[in-house]
């Protein structure tokens, strides 16, 4: 009998890159492909790359020839790259990194073990040539459902597949294949983006926005919680938007408090929300539903007026402000976190104060802060009003000290809260970390817990503030705190 052909998936970005390579480990996995997770293990090596911004980019091509590396001393026979910068670049990224033996687009995605074998074979497969997805779809978002199977949609993979397909298999078994055994997994709740933000170049390589039907998200779900999965962050370029080319803006208020009945689940998070587009009713399930974390990853981007318009987006300092007393009226504990852009072409002086403004009043949990720079294909790209770098830089250390210091200061105001923790990690040296609901896995800080007895990954625990680390919380467990799945709240 011939060796089984082995495969690992190396995944940078964001949490919607880790659904595609689950989607991607679930195509190989049914194709008879070994998943392995070491790359120096495999025989062939498949990056998922990212392609948002210059240093995502440059982690991308690191990632590449780090994996060309074990070609020359390890199992490895063969690179591919997969993902956003695959799609956005096709041709030109095969032509400056030859050391990719392959470069694979959205549209492989459903023939990945074929463009695999082909490449381990020695054969050679055309490296796509981009285009723009946005083309690829009717401009009225209430025509694309009918469109959507002709187009690659990566993380809409379908559900009730046949026996045998899946891991775990079931009438519920999505397209997909656990690579970790973490407690948290991300469903996507939706794809691409119709917003025109002048700065971002995703909607040209990840296409117009279109929602997966209801009905999909919640196979998933149940079927992520029958391999041990405790959260779900639903995530997708716009989970705001969602629903709209389903003919319903509001069904992710009906949705949510479906999934957070879904046997096993404990907590359902929701990420990526824009703050021009939220509405009361999506605030009130967010702020109210049993299960559903008050959590709002608002992006906010800016706050100077005259900024927001040039990035051709909407609000001000007061507006945002009013906004968080709003969900803080109805949820106290609830936890916001945002990015910012700073340097962006014609940010003024007073700009950037109007921007310290907002984050002295804003009391955010978290705070990315990036530098511009030129995105290409982009409108800004286009501007002729372009700071120096240098201001770029200085702007960008201030705003980031700035935010160190403030998401330290609403840590602190935590302790003496109780929260209710879900348990990611315990180890004898290290100690027992996990997070609470105003806590997203990776952009967020975590928490510490003081006493680690009877507890195990996947648990949640009721917990006592007592201290903070900057971001990160210290806790105590309180006496007889231990959660049964069956118990609602956050």
């Amino acid at each position: 009998m011939p060796e089984r052909r082995t495969v690992a998936l190396v995944t940078l970005g964001c949490a919607r890159n880790e659904v595609d390579s689950e989607e991607l480990a679930g195509r190989l996995e049914a194709d008879g492909w070994q998943l392995v997770e070491d790359a120096a293990d495999a025989d062939v090596a498949v990056v998922n790359t990212c392609g948002f911004v210059e240093a995502a980019k440059k982690d991308s091509v690191d990632a590449l020839l780090e994996a060309n590396d074990l070609k020359s001393h390890g199992r490895t026979q063969a690179v591919v790259a997969v993902g956003c910068m695959a799609e956005r670049y096709g041709k030109e990224l095969a032509e400056a990194l030859p050391e990719a033996d392959g470069v694979l687009g959205f549209d492989d995605y459903t023939d990945i073990s074929d463009r695999l074998q082909t490449i381990l074979s020695g054969g050679i497969h055309a490296s796509h040539t981009p285009r723009d997805r946005r083309k690829l779809l009717p401009i009225s978002p209430a025509e694309r459902q009918e469109s959507a199977a002709a187009v690659a949609l990566p993380g809409h993979g379908p559900t009730d597949l046949p026996e045998g397909v899946a891991p775990a298999s079931g009438p519920r078994a999505p397209l997909r294949r656990r690579l970790d055994g973490s407690p948290v997994a991300s469903v996507k709740l939706a794809s691409g983006c119709d917003r025109r933000c002048s700065f971002c170049a995703i909607p040209s390589f990840r296409g117009s926005f279109i929602s997966r039907r209801p009905s999909d998200v919640l196979n998933e779900t149940r079927w992520l919680a029958e391999q041990g999965v405790k959260e779900i962050m639903l995530v997708s370029e716009n989970n705001t938007s969602y629903g709209k080319d389903l003919g319903d803006i509001r069904l992710l208020e009906s949705l949510l408090p479906e999934l957070a009945e879904v046997d096993g689940i404990e907590r359902v998070r929701v990420s990526y929300l824009q703050p021009a587009e939220m509405r009361p009713g999506l605030i009130d399930v967010l702020t109210s539903t049993p299960k559903v974390a008050p959590y709002f990853d608002l992006s906010f981007q800016h706050s100077a007026p005259g900024v927001l318009r040039a990035m051709r987006r909407f609000g001000d300092t007061d507006r945002f402000l009013e906004l968080l007393d709003t969900i803080r009226s109805k949820a106290p504990e609830a936890g916001v976190r945002s990015n910012f852009i700073v340097g962006f072409p014609g940010e003024t002086e007073s700009d950037l104060a109007e921007l310290q403004r907002f984050l002295n009043g804003a009391r955010l949990d978290a705070i990315g802060v990036f530098g511009y720079s030129d995105e290409e294909g982009t409108e800004a790209a286009t501007y002729d009003n372009k700071l120096d770098q240098d201001v770029v830089a200085e702007r960008l250390a201030h705003i980031s000290r700035l935010a160190e210091e403030l998401v330290s200061q609403r840590a602190e105001e935590r302790v003496g809260e109780t929260l209710r923790v879900l348990v990611e990690s315990v180890d004898e040296e290290e100690g027992v970390y996990g997070r609470a609901a105003h806590q997203a896995p990776e952009t967020d800080g975590q928490v510490l817990l003081t006493s680690g007895a009877g507890l195990s990954v996947g648990r949640m625990v009721e917990v006592k503030v007592v201290g903070t680390e900057g971001v990160d919380l210290v806790a105590e467990p309180l006496t007889g705190s231990l959660a049964c799945s069956e118990e609602a709240g956050r």
